[in-house]
């Protein structure tokens, strides 16, 4: 590690590609990797100073990047730390935003303290998981995220943002929608307890009723979930081509009980799968619906296409572009809106495609 007092030196043309579980896109022109929050304020200071764009990248694992690369400094958060404390019946966890996310899991889940067990298997870093509100099997970040520390760079500064300012709805937030750009998260603390685990998901459950478990610990749920998500290809394995995506590249639309009842008198001429919502609205699997439209697990279009696991997933089958990637994910969602008058909506961010259409197009919704 570098002398507390030091800054880094940006790196020019740096391949990103590597750094992307998906394995698209160019070069970054400018590229440092952050090891404290000093190294952050350098860093915005710096494209301030000179007028540069900057890109903040985590793990990777929900990222397009353009073919052309970024044109600006990208900024790679890698500050590691986890800090545990105990307050009354909860035990609270600050953990840094480099940190990998599952590992955190792991050792939450070994500590028998529940909260996060469904978010096993989830590839990335711990500051990622706010900005996506992550969510998976039943549990959302936001239910145990009491506050994030981020570096405001409207102010200059290190601020902390309570759990009801961060603006957390399905797989979206303040950081992702209202304000993409203006926050990098330094770390996230988390509410934790001893508990029971949550078993409310139906694969989750049909998982644990074939292996015979009837009253399921966290470690039990924890290798429910695992499994589940290696059996289609949503744990990141470098042997294993159908994980080398941006995991779902679209989110399980929300819809109307009543649109839900309608689809499977209308359309499907079966019951649509679906999860009914606290709200009454039933969230139904974008899956099932791209393999409804048309689209077969192991879909292949050249050097892109669907996981033969699981046809939420676009692959990366070798030496694909940005391009290929887009191009698929488009047909993907017009085919499902013809069939079923559903707009998906895309779980990635796109960094260095300003004005594209394809982009525009794939986050264009019927309310936008």
């Amino acid at each position: 590690m570098r002398p507390a007092e030091q800054t880094p030196t940006p790196r020019a043309r740096v391949p990103l590609a590597p750094l992307s579980t998906i394995g698209v896109g160019g070069e970054a022109r400018w590229f440092v990797r952050a090891e404290t929050i000093a190294d952050i304020g350098a860093s915005h200071r710096w494209c301030v100073e000179r007028n540069v764009p900057l890109l903040v990248l985590g793990g990777g694992s929900n990222l397009v990047i353009a073919d052309e690369g970024i044109d600006g400094l990208v900024l790679q958060v890698a500050l590691r730390g986890l800090e545990w404390r105990r307050r009354g019946d909860e035990t609270v966890l600050r953990a840094s935003a480099g940190e990998p996310w599952d590992d955190l899991v792991s050792t939450a889940v070994s500590r028998g303290l529940a909260g996060i067990e469904c978010l096993s298997g989830i590839p990335g870093s711990v500051g990622g998981t706010p900005i996506q509100n992550v969510s998976a099997y039943g549990q959302e970040i936001a239910a145990t995220l009491e506050e994030v520390t981020a570096f405001d760079r409207r102010t200059g500064e290190v601020i902390t943002l309570t759990a009801a300012e961060c603006g957390f709805g399905y797989r979206m937030s303040r950081f992702k929608r209202v304000e993409p750009d203006r926050f990098i998260v330094s770390d996230v603390t988390l509410r934790l307890s001893a508990g029971a685990a949550t078993a409310v998901y139906p694969d989750v459950i049909a998982h644990l009723d074939t292996h015979g478990i009837s009253s399921p610990g966290l470690i039990d749920v924890r290798n429910a979930v695992l499994a589940i998500r290696r059996r289609k290809g949503m744990v990141v394995d470098s042997f294993d081509t159908d994980t080398r995506s941006v995991g779902s590249f679209f989110m399980n639309p929300v819809v109307d009980a009543g649109v839900h009842a309608r689809l499977s008198v209308a359309y499907a001429g079966e019951q649509v799968p679906g999860f009914a919502l606290p709200d009454g609205r039933v969230k139904v699997p974008a899956g099932w619906l791209i393999e409804h439209a048309g689209f077969s697990r192991g879909h292949v279009r050249g050097r892109v296409g669907l996981s033969s696991k699981h046809p939420l997933a676009i692959v990366n089958r070798g030496g694909a572009t940005a391009r290929e990637v887009l191009g698929l994910a488009a047909d993907v969602k017009r085919r499902v809106a013809d069939r079923f008058g559903i707009w998906l909506r895309p779980e990635p961010v796109f960094a260095g495609f300003e004005d594209d259409r394809s982009v525009e197009y794939l986050r264009d919704t019927p309310e936008s």
